[in-house]
């Protein structure tokens, strides 16, 4: 009777222990499925990944240096930067002057004589162009239109009358450079002027280091076309 008790008991023990165990496993194996889980919704991206075709943005570089392209979205990050009318103003007010400078210096590969204005004409339009795109997508970055609407940009310091750049088209060999480098110079000066007033005024730094760029780099120009004269 005593061997058939200690034999029962040891029965109930052993299920007991196997019920024990096959609780274990079954809690273990939960949390092994379960903390997987947890860390990949742990590390997913806050945000959808950057479209390949996202715009981009030219920029031109410091003097020296070359245009890069930078995303648009870096623009837009930038338009928390402090800035005033004067930034703005001036923005609007270079994109048309810079845009009359191309309009020039894309004359000169069919009719200057001298291969040295035919190559100061092709830096014109290397840096002018991407620097074009940069003040707008500056405004771009901020909701600003680029347009004034009932300004005449004819009145701006430097820019050429209509007439002026129809007798430049049709000026060809030493006439087309004589008065490509009058007008030029005329136009870069302006520009130079503008350049200097919104260092005195302006708030935004990145405005400030590009007015700073174009005041040096267009200074250099001017004497180089004087040169060119002489």
């Amino acid at each position: 009777m005593t061997n058939r008790r200690t034999r029962a008991l040891a029965v109930v023990i052993s299920a007991l222990l196997l019920a024990v165990v096959v609780v274990v496993l079954a809690r273990s194996g939960d949390g092994s499925a379960t903390a997987p889980a947890a860390q990949v919704t742990a590390g997913a991206p806050t945000s959808a990944p950057a479209d390949p075709d996202r715009p981009a943005v030219i920029v031109p570089g410091r003097p020296g240096e070359a245009a890069v392209t930078r995303p648009a979205e870096e623009l837009r990050d930038a338009a928390t930067s402090r800035h005033n009318s004067m930034d703005v103003w001036f923005v609007r007010m270079m994109i048309p002057h810079h845009a009359q400078a191309l309009e020039m210096a894309e004359l000169a590969p069919d009719r200057a004589a001298d291969p040295a204005l035919r190559a100061l004409a092709e830096r014109i339009r290397a840096s002018q162009g991407p620097e074009i795109g940069m003040m707008r997508g500056w405004l771009q970055a901020r909701g600003l239109s680029a347009e004034v609407a009932g300004h005449d940009h004819a009145g701006m310091r430097g820019m050429q009358t209509s007439e002026a750049i129809r007798q430049l088209a049709a000026a060809r060999g030493a006439e087309f450079d004589r008065l490509f480098v009058r007008m030029m110079t005329e136009h870069h000066q302006g520009a130079v002027q503008m350049a200097t007033d919104l260092l005195k005024v302006g708030a935004d730094l990145t405005l400030s280091e590009f007015a700073n760029s174009v005041a040096t780099e267009q200074t250099v120009e001017i004497d180089r076309m004087r040169e060119l004269l002489s």
